[in-house]
């Protein structure tokens, strides 16, 4: 940056209503510099084999696959979870495989675990508590190679394993098998992403980062190993997923994917209202209130085994009790599909200001997203009511059982509006938390309008208010890691600002219809693939037709500020009747186009909007009004859509104010 003062001379004009008021000796500090902002080098680097420079993937791109087999079982009074998975893991990559690298994220409970050292001593986190005696973490008690029949060479590192072959995993589409035996204790609050809920009628286990996961191998880094610290969040391939879960016959189970054998765990009445809601535009209860402390509401067994099977999915997750209330309807997509809405929630979150209509705001979800942007891709739509305030799994998702109303409709809403962004379209969340958290918040924001015919629609958001908490003195950039932020500022660097970001671009700069053509190509592109911030930057700018470069550099990658401000207002030749003359100011980094709105004495009004480039090479500004008459007021940005740092220097009053 650079600073530059303007000096603005010293006008004498005589009181009289044909000319402006006298302009004071003004001074201007500015710290912008047009050559940092728009300078022609962003892009880091240009087209290679498997990402092309238009942002969509190459000719060459690959990314391998995961399928997963996995068997578990509950212990609901010991709240272990017991298991083995069978990972089948194909090498699509042209690098041959000596190693492979598994995520282990419930090592983060562990109290000699790297996330618990990084707990605040004198505060609790939203991840973890440094008082907490809780010692969990995985048990393995067998890594064994399928493919040579053999114990698998393997170490742990925190929350990683790698296993160590005898025979590299070939290129190009080699297949290795391996069988983990594992099991655990589950944490009653699991970093607010998994947990245990007390209920008067049994707890509910909400159960999630479960069973060893592969790390993602890609184009961009290799083997993406960052150890699961808390805040941010998952990176994981596509694959398949079978999943049997043996419970208490007691518990009702749900889970990602879809149920493949109902007639062997609910009862024949709960069959026959399972398959009327798969039918139903109206919610059907399946378990009653009433139900839930009948006996005869579950088969007589000891225990039962749910199978559940999801196709092209990066994760799965499960929630299980004997408390559950659950009901359920059809999701009508735009192909004609349907999905199943459907809601698990103990008796004291019941009733029509809360879960009571938990159901009714899944199904408007999902149906208002795949009708906007993506066909939603699962044959269930779950929520589960948890000690969890709010956390997404591909099909399922964990809101807080207390939640009502509007708040309950804004969590169910966010936390299913995730499907989009990250599990079809599969960023990277451990480095790039806002490509899942503020595309989200962006098309929530959209939601909210199209709800029940706008029953929880909000209020416009007005940057005068707005903006201090976005250029914050400690606030961060965009594109940094969650892991690296202060907890403080994660709601505004991954949600908030890039949401607002978005919106920006949607509203003021490209125009609805230019961005969301644009979007859809984004989601459309990467959907089930592993896109980069840059694949989004280059994907908007050509799919949109413009260089927004300028805008990616100051929103996301740097943390520049906005402040615009009118300098002098002037007539033409001091006489009113030849127009106005306002002189305007960047005076921050960032830039942003300009809305100029004049009132004059008789009341006459108008608009003049100046695109960004009016900054490409210039602190200063000159724009003709078109009027005739006595200006009143002229105003930058009078509805205060922008994120200016100062809107007291936005406005010039007919008085000389």
């Amino acid at each position: 940056m650079f600073m530059q003062k303007i000096f603005l001379p010293f006008l004498l004009v005589f009181c009289c209503n044909l000319f402006v008021a006298a302009q004071p000796e003004a001074y201007i500090e500015s710290n912008y510099d047009p050559h940092a902002l728009f300078s022609p080098l962003f892009y880091p680097n240009g087209e290679t084999i498997t990402r092309a420079a238009t942002g969509e993937p190459n000719t060459g791109y690959w990314q391998n696959r995961a399928d997963y087999q996995i068997d578990a079982s509950l212990n609901d009074t010991a709240h272990e979870i017991k298991g083995s998975v069978t990972i089948t893991y194909k090498n699509n990559s042209p690098q041959a495989l000596p190693f492979l690298w598994l995520q282990l994220d419930q090592n983060l409970f562990n109290k000699d675990s790297r996330g618990q050292a990084r707990m605040p001593f004198d505060s609790r986190s939203r991840y973890g508590d440094s008082k907490s005696s809780f010692n969990g973490g995985y048990k393995i008690t067998a890594v064994k190679n399928l493919n040579t029949n053999t114990a698998a060479d393997y170490i742990i590192t925190d929350t990683r394993m790698q296993v160590r072959l005898q025979n590299p995993v070939k290129p190009a589409g080699d297949i290795i098998k391996l069988k983990i035996d594992f099991s655990f204790t589950m944490p009653e609050y699991g970093a607010d992403r998994s947990g245990i809920l007390k209920t008067k009628n049994g707890e509910i286990f909400a159960v999630a980062q479960w069973y060893p996961r592969m790390c993602v191998f890609d184009d961009v880094q290799g083997w993406n190993t960052e150890p699961y610290l808390g805040p941010s969040e998952f990176y994981l391939e596509y694959g398949d997923f079978d999943i049997a879960l043996t419970v208490p016959a007691s518990h009702i189970v749900v889970c990602s994917g879809e149920l493949q054998n109902a007639a062997a765990v609910l009862t024949a009445t709960q069959l026959q209202r399972f398959e009327e809601a798969k039918k139903s535009d109206k919610t059907v209860m399946i378990r009653t209130e009433k139900e839930v402390t009948d006996p005869s509401s579950r088969p007589a067994a000891t225990t039962l085994t749910w199978k559940f099977k999801m196709t092209n999915t990066r994760d799965v997750a499960w929630a299980s009790a004997k408390s559950f209330i659950w009901d359920a309807a059809k999701i009508n997509l735009p192909s004609g599909k349907t999905s199943l809405a459907m809601s698990v929630y103990p008796a004291e979150s019941s009733g029509k200001k809360g879960w009571g209509r938990a159901t009714e705001y899944t199904k408007g979800s999902v149906e208002n997203y795949s009708k906007r942007w993506y066909e939603y891709p699962y044959p269930v739509a779950a929520n589960v009511a948890s000690n969890v305030s709010g956390m997404e799994y591909p099909g399922i998702v964990f809101c807080g059982n207390k939640a009502q109303t509007i708040g309950l409709f804004g969590v169910t809403d966010h936390e299913f509006g995730h499907t989009w962004f990250p599990m079809i379209v599969g960023s990277n969340e451990r480095k790039y938390g806002w490509m899942d958290e503020g595309f989200n918040t962006f098309i929530n924001s959209l939601a909210d309008d199209d709800f029940n015919k706008g029953e929880y629609k909000q209020p416009k958001t007005s940057m005068e208010y707005t903006a201090g908490s976005i250029f914050g003195e400690y606030s961060e950039t965009v594109l940094s890691t969650p892991d690296a932020m202060m907890e403080a500022n994660i709601g505004n660097a991954l949600y908030r600002k890039p949401g607002y970001g978005l919106e920006l671009l949607r509203n003021e700069v490209l125009g609805a219809d230019r961005f969301d053509y644009a979007f859809k190509t984004y989601i459309n592109r990467w959907a089930f693939k592993h896109p980069t911030p840059w694949d989004f930057f280059r994907t908007m700018d050509n799919a949109a037709g413009e260089n927004l470069s300028w805008f990616w550099k100051g929103w996301f990658v740097e943390n520049y500020r906005l402040d615009q401000s009118i300098v002098a207002v002037n007539y033409d030749k001091n006489n009113a009747a030849n127009g106005a003359v306002v002189t305007i100011a960047n005076l921050q980094q960032m830039a942003m186009p300009v809305n100029i709105s004049y009132e004059t004495n008789s009341g006459k009004t108008g608009v003049v909007k100046l695109p960004v480039e009016v900054w490409n090479n210039t602190i200063t500004w000159k724009v003709k009004l078109p009027t005739t008459e006595e200006l009143k007021k002229v105003e930058i940005d009078a509805e205060k859509v922008f994120p200016d740092i100062n809107f007291k220097n936005n406005t010039w009053q007919g008085n000389g104010k």
